[in-house]
């Protein structure tokens, strides 16, 4: 499919990745959306919560919003994207990944950009006890690259499943680990390793023999935290190895639901390989924005919605 020409125009003060970024990221609230939470209970006895909204009356008609690295539910980008939906007849549901709703997950294992599995479990779930007749998957960096990942992976995707919209993802998982370690990121990468840290030493506490304190103190940057845990937590080899197997970049050609990739040019997070310019012209379903202002999810408008929100909700109607 050919590259979409991005009709973004951010605003003067947010044309610089970092201020759209950090202003999206701590700064954006997002008020009335009220959430119900329900906890699911996966296959491995362990448990993710879903976080419910729902538009006025009733629908037949569902948006799946997947988080990023250390996101919740109640993260302006998320809620952002509930609220709009809401306000056009849809009902919306915000998936909390293992141990991001407040509450430590029970396994050993935790959440990753592959784990597939784990968003397959709550489409299941949703099937079974709602009537939505169209599902679309809203996913935002690590949950755009799962949700890449899933869609491109499985040749059984659910009828029901009409649309998906990855914003600000990290296609080749290695390429944009090589990004976060240089010094225009360091302040993002320490960040989210103190968070993830902090994380793993509650989790160190109740799972001693696989994982040491001597272990969590050789954690020194992002790729350190997924050779000790992330990658031995979830079976892989290395950090590596987990980049390789899960980055959804080979998963694009094998997509067959409508999708939209968002990716900003001036996303410091990206590497090249994040732009996956070739496998969009190759695949009918695929479609390719690259807007040149937006940082990462920080596509500014000013009223009350994002950019990416309301292309989401577009590319949804058109596709469903």
């Amino acid at each position: 499919m050919p590259i979409i020409e991005s009709t973004y125009k951010a605003p003067y003060f947010f044309r610089n990745g970092h201020v759209s970024t950090i202003y999206s990221g701590l700064i954006r609230r997002v008020n009335g959306v009220i959430q119900n939470r329900e906890r699911l209970i996966l296959p491995d006895d362990d448990f993710l919560d879903l976080d419910w909204s729902y538009t006025e009356q009733k629908s037949d008609k569902l948006i799946i919003i997947l988080h990023g690295l250390e996101g919740n539910g109640q993260r302006p980008y998320i809620t952002g994207v509930a609220k709009l939906f809401n306000n056009n007849k849809f009902d919306a549901v915000c998936v909390n990944f293992r141990g991001c709703s407040g509450e430590d997950n029970l396994q050993y294992r935790s959440y990753h950009s592959g784990a597939t599995e784990d968003l397959e479990a709550v489409i299941n779930h949703i099937l079974k006890t709602k009537t939505y007749s169209k599902i679309s998957i809203n996913g935002f960096s690590l949950g755009g690259n799962m949700l890449l990942k899933y869609l491109g992976e499985r040749h059984n995707i659910p009828n029901e499943i009409k649309a998906g919209v990855a914003v600000s993802v990290p296609c080749d998982l290695y390429g944009s680990c090589q990004e976060l370690h240089k010094v225009k990121n360091l302040a993002y990468h320490q960040n989210f390793k103190n968070y993830l840290v902090r994380r793993l030493r509650r989790k160190q506490k109740l799972h001693a023999d696989k994982l040491s304190v001597e272990d969590i103190k050789s954690i020194k940057t992002l790729k350190d935290f997924d050779d000790v845990y992330t990658s031995k937590a979830h079976g892989f080899k290395d950090a590596r190895d987990y980049y390789s197997q899960c980055s959804s970049l080979q998963f694009l050609s094998t997509i067959k639901t409508p999708t939209l990739i968002l990716n900003a040019l001036n996303d410091s997070f990206l590497s090249p390989e994040c732009y996956p310019v070739k496998e969009a012209k190759q695949n009918a379903q695929l479609f390719l924005e690259m807007p040149k202002y937006g940082g990462h999810v920080g596509f500014h408008l000013y009223g009350k919605s994002y950019y990416n929100e309301k292309r989401a909700l577009e590319f949804v109607l058109e596709n469903s």
